[in-house]
């Protein structure tokens, strides 16, 4: 079975950093488009950012421009999402997803578009 497993969500006080990871598991993840989302308690799914398969073109919601870096590292088959300047407003489960269809780049930033989904990793961030 094809596995998303995600990492390094944990505690951390307002205007620090986390760096989560999304690992593969049965599969290369260097033909997948792969996008961060995160769901907070009450809220619907959102998407957080999104990079192509090619790692050429990234996407970021404003929410957190200038703030958050994605990026993969296919020698590891991960992908990589850097949080600097948290704030509270940024607590919430983090999930990374994976597609591989042709129209994926195009579409990274939508939930609908994955087939492959990690269980998520909890973000806390303290006033």
């Amino acid at each position: 079975q094809f596995q998303l497993v995600e990492s390094g969500g944990g505690l951390v006080q307002s205007g620090g950093s986390l760096r989560l990871s999304c690992a593969a598991f049965g599969f290369t993840l260097d033909r997948y488009a792969i996008g961060w989302f995160r769901q907070a308690p009450g809220k619907e799914r959102e998407g957080v950012s999104c990079i192509t398969s090619s790692g050429g073109s990234t996407n970021y919601a404003d929410s957190v421009k200038g703030r958050f870096t994605i990026s993969r590292d296919n020698a590891k088959n991960k992908v990589y999402l850097q949080m600097n300047s948290l704030e509270p407003e940024d607590t919430a489960v983090y999930y990374c997803a994976a597609e591989s269809a042709y129209y994926a780049d195009y579409f990274c930033h939508l939930t609908g578009m994955y087939d492959y989904w990690g269980q998520g990793t909890q973000v806390t961030v303290s006033s």
